[in-house]
């Protein structure tokens, strides 16, 4: 009868850009992996390691690429799989359990950990104030893993409750589409004057930000590297000549305009 492998797997959140946002967590467990798995653009932002191996992997290949981390830390090595912002949002942690709840038994002896890392909301959020300062929920327009019927009924669900709503996915050149559409639907229940947030690329040379109400509010001004957060009718913005708009909802329920 054989024990645990000595192998583990860390499934590691890069934060949402730069070396700032690494989590000293993070940082020691990318120090201390044989091997790091992931997405190529994800992986270069990780400092080389002499004796350290990296295997990348395109973005649509998350069940193959944690399969195959799993497989390598089966044989005994430590392995880390990368993720960009935090890997429990709609990132790799899933995958991995996934891979684990269907696969061999071996991937459930081994040791595994979620390293967490600051989400894309969480650091869009705070370049603008605190639009997540009330109850508020994350909703991937991908509809690569669902229908896209589904993506509607929860837009329409979570304007029609009052929720602030962060946009993971929000366009690509397979689907440029759907960013247009989420916003027909949550024009039809939301102030034209709701406040929207498009932060791209937070932390990194490439960052932008951009505050518009609802009805302004321009497709176009987003790719797959911009998370969009779209404010409930309590979210105020507070004008600051000279200086960025504050954006924020009230904690104090009902403290609309």
């Amino acid at each position: 009868m054989t024990g645990p492998t000595s192998g583990a797997l860390a499934v590691v959140g890069l934060g949402p850009g730069g070396p700032q946002a690494l989590t000293p967590e993070a940082a020691a467990a990318l120090e201390a992996a044989d091997a790091l798995y992931g997405y190529g653009p994800y992986l270069d932002r990780v400092p080389q390691r002499a004796g350290q191996t990296r295997h990348a992997s395109d973005n649509r290949e998350e069940g193959s690429r944690a399969a195959a981390a799993l497989r390598h830390a089966a044989d005994g090595a430590k392995v880390a799989i990368v993720s960009g912002g935090d890997p429990g949002v709609f990132a790799m942690a899933a995958a991995v359990c996934e891979q684990i709840d269907r696969g061999e038994q071996a991937w459930r002896d081994l040791d595994v950990s979620v390293v967490p890392g600051v989400t894309a909301m969480l650091a869009v959020a705070a370049r603008v104030g605190a639009p997540l300062g009330h109850d508020f929920c994350a909703i991937s327009l991908s509809d690569n893993l669902k229908p896209w019927e589904l993506v509607e009924r929860r837009l329409d669900a979570a304007a029609g409750a009052g929720f602030v709503i962060a946009l993971y996915n929000p366009i690509s050149r397979a689907r440029p589409w759907q960013l247009g559409k989420a916003f027909e639907r949550l024009r039809a229940q939301l102030p034209a004057s709701t406040p929207v947030v498009f932060g791209r690329a937070v932390g990194r040379e490439q960052e932008k930000i951009l505050v518009c109400e609802l009805e302004k509010a321009d497709p176009s001004a987003a790719d797959m590297a911009t998370l969009i957060i779209v404010g409930s009718p309590m979210t105020r913005v507070i004008a600051r000549p000279g200086r960025a708009p504050l954006v924020y909802t009230p904690r104090l329920a009902g403290d609309g305009r």
